[in-house]
């Protein structure tokens, strides 16, 4: 299951479950991944910025890694985040998963690069340590990484070097950046869409060929990447619009990671809804607005299938 320029569909962004004390909660990984799988997504990707990679230590994400990997390889691709400065690490992780049955990895460009000569170098240096072997996934997320990247340089990268096949496009606003690199030409690669899948129909619509992010009703994302793929546009942006107060509330900066988990929990997928420290914490008001929105979209779906 390597990943390839023709990846398509929803790469769901796993969560990693915590227990109340903080640690990793190995028996909701392996309900979380059933969750997933049972909602029809295409593949998973694990130990992104959604799932607190930068809050595991080494061994717990290794340790992590191994688990995921041995519970879903073989049944859908996986994706491992491998973001970090040193280059080496990122080629340390980045072989071990391909060696525990990983379709490939994704990295984020690392803050305090500067011009496009910089940032070319340095993906330049990660792609000579991963070798020709690791398919690469390149995670465009400039409101966290505070690195922008222009189509332009995009489109050389991927001239370049052909371990790289896919974009996460999740720049913000990003949705003519996203058509210019689409109507570009030359070799094709994968773009999967981010944000909570907020923007999810338009990207579609400007030729991304699905969604990897990690809202917590992943077959609603499914859904709305088949409709849109059979050209019926119009259905996909009323069933995305039924449950856009939810993604709007997930979105929010800070919160929405508690929020996402709460939802999951209450979808059966997680026993707790932690977050790993420093991380948010929902007030009783929160949970008044989930229970209200959930309730709303129990209403709204049932009104779509009537209609």
């Amino acid at each position: 299951m390597t990943l390839t320029e023709d990846a398509a569909g929803v790469y769901i962004i796993s969560a990693t479950p915590f227990t109340q004390d903080g640690a990793i909660d190995y028996a909701s990984a392996d309900t979380l991944v059933e969750f997933y799988l049972s909602k029809g997504v295409t593949g998973m990707t694990i130990l992104g910025m959604m799932g607190e990679a930068q809050k595991l230590s080494s061994d717990e994400s290794l340790a992590f890694m191994a688990h995921m990997l041995g519970r879903i390889a073989g049944r859908v691709p996986v994706i491992v985040g491998v973001s970090n400065a040193g280059i080496a690490n990122i080629a340390a992780l980045s072989h071990a998963a391909m060696d525990q049955g990983a379709a490939g990895v994704m990295i984020a460009p690392p803050r305090g690069l500067g011009d496009d000569a910089k940032h070319y170098g340095y993906f330049a240096q990660c792609f000579e340590a991963l070798g020709p072997s690791v398919p690469v996934c390149y995670q465009d997320f400039p409101l966290s990484t505070g690195v922008s990247l222009s189509a332009e340089l995009f489109l050389k990268m991927v001239a370049d070097f052909p371990q790289l096949v896919m974009l996460k496009h999740e720049d913000w606003p990003g949705l003519n950046k996203l058509s210019k690199i689409c109507a570009a030409g030359g070799r094709r690669v994968s773009i999967l869409c981010g944000n909570g899948g907020i923007f999810l129909p338009e990207e579609m619509a400007r030729g991304a060929d699905g969604a990897m992010t990690g809202f917590a009703f992943p077959e609603m994302l499914v859904e709305v990447v088949r409709l849109s793929n059979m050209g019926e546009a119009d259905a996909a942006s009323d069933l995305f619009d039924a449950y856009l107060p939810i993604i709007r509330l997930e979105q929010q900066p800070g919160a929405g990671l508690a929020v996402r988990k709460e939802i999951l929990r209450r979808r059966g997928a997680l026993a707790c809804n932690a977050a790993r420290a420093p991380g948010p914490r929902l007030t009783d008001a929160d949970h008044h607005d989930i229970t209200r929105l959930m309730a709303r979209l129990e209403q709204r779906l049932s009104e779509l299938k009537g209609a």
